[in-house]
């Protein structure tokens, strides 16, 4: 580190990017954003109003020549992370990488192989949910066996609408996928096998969307996880998991505050963006990312981590494709090196 403040550069100025920005200014400690690398020089310029020590950079190659960074945050879309991941790797300065490490298996072995060539792992993957304390009050109960041995997981990933570029594959990529990360940090073991089942189709979805869908994950000693994915259910952005055991039942999500019975009616409000149904997570990820990175180490899920979502992912799009039950294939044993 060049000082004891790590100096960030944040890639992506989009509406990951500039939440995170608006984060660091407001609640991280410990860190300040120098740079925001966005090709688009309007987004940029909005990015960094009020940040007077922030440059804007259109390649990260420039940033990390000139800015004297320690670390970068990468808030692309998938697709783009590879080209700032091994750029990011080389120069050997911190990364936390929003999901998916990257789109595919392949392209996820690449960068392991290239973060094992360093003495330690650097990338920190962006799955906030393992930050959320439900979900971390949630696998303690697991793993205490106060209920019992845990046989099944209920799981909802609802979002009220989607736009024009949402395909169906999106599905399992830029949703499931979360629930593709926590399922197994959940259970304790690696998903084994997956199927997807279409349900009848939900008439306000875009014409090119079959929405909803239900994934069954199996683990590898078979406790089963299934997951109803429906993002064009109107109502709000809701997440929510339970927890079948031995000797009883948990929940969690379901949205706390205020109830009003009113004129013969009741009920409260729902979350309708990821942003504030995993505010408090997004926050302590982030600090916690930049507490880690101050000591030259990572405080979260690793590339290896990414490229196993990948590999589920890449299954369970082939199952949404064929309809089948497909095993899931993992290229090789997770190595010593993010042990």
């Amino acid at each position: 580190m060049t000082s004891n403040t790590l100096r960030v550069a944040v890639v992506g100025a989009g509406m990951m990017g500039a939440d995170h920005i608006a984060r660091f200014s407001s609640k991280i400690n410990g860190a300040e954003v120098v740079a925001v690398v966005e090709p688009d020089a309007a987004r940029a310029a909005a990015a960094v109003k009020g940040l007077s020590a922030a440059t804007t950079r259109s390649r990260i190659e420039d940033a990390l020549e000139h800015d004297e960074l320690d670390a970068v945050l990468i808030a692309t879309p998938g697709p783009y992370h590879e080209a700032v991941l091994l750029p990011a790797l080389e120069a050997g300065v911190q990364i936390l990488c929003e999901k998916p490490l990257t789109p595919d298996t392949a392209s996820s072995l690449r960068i392991i192989e290239a973060e094992q060539k360093l003495d330690r792992p650097h990338i920190q993957l962006g799955f906030m949910r393992r930050f959320d304390a439900e979900y971390v009050a949630l696998r303690e109960l697991i793993a205490s066996g106060d209920a019992g041995g845990l046989t099944m997981l209920h799981c909802a990933h609802r979002n009220p609408s989607t736009g024009e570029g949402y395909t169906d594959s999106m599905l399992i990529t830029d949703s499931v996928v979360h629930e593709i990360d926590t399922i197994p940090w959940l259970v304790g073991e690696p998903i084994a096998a997956v199927e997807v089942k279409k349900a009848r189709r939900n008439s306000l979805a875009p014409a090119w969307l079959h929405d909803p869908q239900l994934v069954l994950f199996e683990t590898v000693t078979g406790v089963l996880a299934d997951v109803e994915i429906n993002v064009n259910v109107q109502f709000g952005y809701q997440v929510t998991t339970e927890a079948v055991f031995e000797r009883g039942i948990a929940e969690i999500g379901k949205t706390a505050g205020l109830v009003r019975f009113q004129d013969a009616r009741w009920g409260g409000t729902e979350h309708v963006t990821f942003k504030t149904r995993f505010a408090a997570a997004y926050d302590s990820q982030v600090q916690r990312w930049v507490d880690a990175a101050r000591t030259g180490t990572i405080d979260g899920p690793s590339a290896w981590d990414g490229y196993v979502a990948a590999a589920v992912s890449e299954a369970a799009v082939a199952a949404q494709a064929s309809g089948e039950r497909v095993t899931v294939e993992y290229a090789m044993a997770k190595p010593a090196f993010y042990n």
